[in-house]
């Protein structure tokens, strides 16, 4: 245990402040202040940890991420340690500690009756102590299978995926149809939640330990999926959930309706220097968002920092309460208000908005919507007579997503895809066909990133078993888990 009255003597959480909203509204940087580790409050929110009996925290991460352990060495001021013990369960640390929503402190047995441990701050305080003493390096096999393997998409999943397996000694190949590697990484989460140095070290280190990157290859036309799986001896497809949910009302295929991951990839890109013809901005229009989940709220950013005259958000549920709820006790993941960097920059939001129509001639120029009224049997609709209007140069759909584009996988390999959409896959996340696996939010749906670098690491256990006949390597999860839950 770390301090061991740590949790009677501070009894508050502690977290780096924001940099001000009128000076990152100016640029792309990360909204969060320079963390330091010689922060005394770090040491104070490491020492809260109660070193439970049964640390329930390790149920709310899907990664079992070792979460007393690392508190402790960073209470001790063991960074290198406490670096070890962040990376045996969690290849990206410095990824989840800046976008997971930390289900773990949900978990935290201190929540009971405090506010939980500030773990999320704390694991992304360990991994960039990490990089910036020197502690993390290539980790190279020290043999080789002679077997050779395929990672298609380079997200979360698929890196973590391709990471394990490199390290097993199998010879593998990353495939990227984008230009660049990190998947919604690099072009759905825009640079104020993750700057996109944290994406090219880890591709750096990965590269020096032998995994190789193929950019702007598109699998399923060049090569197709059967000429990828007859050159390699197993594949793995992690091509993420990027098929948009439709908002489907009158007026939708009107100009100025835009998927909010079209707007953000062009976003992220022009951000990185690249040219984007043709680019969605936000600036001195009227902006609508219509959904108030994590897209929502990036796109909230984004346009904000584009200069935009007014950003409206609109949510189709009830407002959650800002404080666990009494019908959603520890350890339960609650539904509260959530309120993120974006949401303190400015912006409107609207909470039971249904969209009833969109109105415009040649574009769009208002949306419609009303209360929303929940009737019996559980449905939601518009209510009658409660209908308005905001003015709306640019609406932007982030109502989250259906499942994979894997129309060319399963017309080219004959793989299925499940009742919900996502592709069809075994216990050990094999489809049916032979040497052909599944991981991330392809196989289980719109996900968290801690699931899908849970399941890269799972799915790689299963490739070498595949090849090997037996793995050492460590699979977290299994296809069918849905979390903790109480």
């Amino acid at each position: 245990m770390a301090d061991h009255r740590g949790f009677l003597t501070q009894r508050e959480r502690e977290l780096p402040p924001y940099r001000p909203v009128s000076v990152r509204l100016r640029d792309w940087r990360e909204v969060q202040a320079e963390r330091s580790g010689d922060s005394p409050y770090l040491t104070r929110q490491a020492g809260r940890c109660m070193d439970c009996g049964i640390p329930f925290c390790h149920a709310g991460c899907p990664l079992g991420n070792l979460i007393p352990e690392w508190n402790d060495l960073v209470w001790r001021g063991e960074w290198r340690e406490a670096s070890e013990r962040l990376h045996a369960t969690n290849n990206f640390p410095e990824f989840t500690g800046r976008i997971c929503p930390a289900p773990c402190e949900d978990s935290c047995v201190l929540g009971i009756n405090q506010p939980p441990v500030t773990i999320k701050n704390i694991e992304v305080s360990i991994i960039d102590e990490a990089w910036e003493r020197g502690f993390v390096e290539p980790v190279v096999p020290g043999r080789l299978t002679g077997s050779t393997v395929a990672v298609v998409g380079s997200g979360p999943a698929g890196l973590a995926a391709a990471q394990q397996l490199t390290r097993a000694g199998h010879t593998v190949v990353v495939f990227e149809k984008d230009d660049a590697i990190g998947g919604l990484l690099r072009y759905g989460v825009p640079d104020f939640k993750l700057e996109k140095e944290h994406i090219d070290r880890r591709v750096a280190q990965m590269e020096a330990e032998g995994t190789r990157f193929r950019t702007g290859v598109h699998v399923g036309v060049d090569p197709t999926w059967g000429q990828l799986r007859a050159r390699f001896d197993a594949v793995v497809v992690a091509i993420g959930a990027s098929l948009p949910r439709g908002l489907r009302v009158s007026g939708d295929g009107l100009p100025g309706v835009v998927n909010a991951m079209t707007y953000l990839t062009q976003a992220n890109a022009a951000v990185a220097g690249r040219e984007v013809p043709d680019q969605i901005d936000a600036n001195g229009l009227d902006v609508v968002i219509i959904g108030g989940g994590d897209t929502g709220s990036d796109c909230l950013g984004t346009a904000l920092r584009q200069g935009a005259t007014s950003v409206t958000t609109l949510a189709i549920g009830y407002e959650p309460p800002a404080e666990r709820p009494a019908d959603q006790p520890w350890p339960t993941t609650p539904r509260v208000l959530e309120v993120s960097s974006s949401h303190q920059e400015g912006g409107v939001r609207e909470f039971l908005a249904s969209t009833v129509e969109l109105l415009g001639q040649e574009r769009v120029e208002a949306v419609r919507f009303a209360e929303t009224e929940y009737l019996p049997d559980g449905r939601r609709v518009p209510k009658p007579g409660t209908e308005r209007d905001i003015p709306c140069d640019l609406l932007l759909i982030a109502m989250g997503f259906s499942g994979p584009d894997a129309r060319d996988a399963t017309d080219q390999l004959g793989i299925e895809i499940a009742p919900r959409g996502e592709i069809a896959r075994g216990e050990d996340f094999q489809t049916a066909l032979p040497g052909v696996f599944v991981a991330g939010d392809a196989g289980r749906g719109q996900s968290l990133i801690v699931w899908a670098i849970a399941e890269g690491r799972s799915v790689a256990a299963e490739v070498d078993r595949y090849l090997t006949g037996s793995s050492s390597l460590p699979a977290p999860v299994r296809p069918g888990d849905v979390g903790f839950r109480v």
